[in-house]
């Protein structure tokens, strides 16, 4: 199952002081706009809890677009979140998108020193990704979540710069 397992991150428990003062870049692909107004509200909400009133939103074409926007924007801020669909469809495209995406965002991650919130959706089917877009009926909210994970592990690196 989907999310099983996931840790329980709560941005309240984060100190507000310091969350408040980090600077939140979101790069958004633009396919599949359903979904991505879901992916891309989440993670704004995210950013609102953490007391982050206007982090800066980027859109680009596709997900294979985001690592280089992420590269470009990792060393003017804390954090940046990557939000993206890929939908498997009848050619091996959607392996190399996905594989290009996650490797290239792992990169900037590791690279930078700059935690990557990862906040692409890999699907089978459009239902997958709506199921997981943090709409209304949707069983999770994985832009909320990618932000969360990226505001928590800045946090905790803070102290090491």
């Amino acid at each position: 199952m989907s999310g099983h397992g996931a840790p329980e991150i709560d941005l309240t428990t984060l100190n507000p002081d310091e969350t408040s003062r980090l600077k939140l870049a979101i790069v958004a692909a633009s396919w599949h706009t359903q979904i991505m107004d879901g992916l891309l509200d989440g993670a704004l909400r995210a950013a609102k809890e953490a007391g982050i009133s206007e982090p800066t939103v980027l859109r680009v074409p596709g997900s294979f677009e985001l690592p280089v926007a992420a590269a470009r924007l990792a060393s003017h801020f804390d954090a940046v979140v990557a939000l993206g669909v890929v939908i498997r469809g009848g050619t091996p495209h959607f392996d190399y998108v996905c594989q290009a995406a996650t490797m290239g965002l792992t990169d900037v991650s590791v690279k930078t020193g700059v935690p990557v919130g990862f906040g692409v959706l890999t699907c089978d089917t459009e239902q997958q990704g709506l199921d997981r877009a943090g709409l209304p009926g949707s069983s999770e909210d994985k832009g909320h979540e990618a932000v969360t994970a990226a505001l928590a592990t800045a946090v905790t690196l803070g102290q090491y710069r």
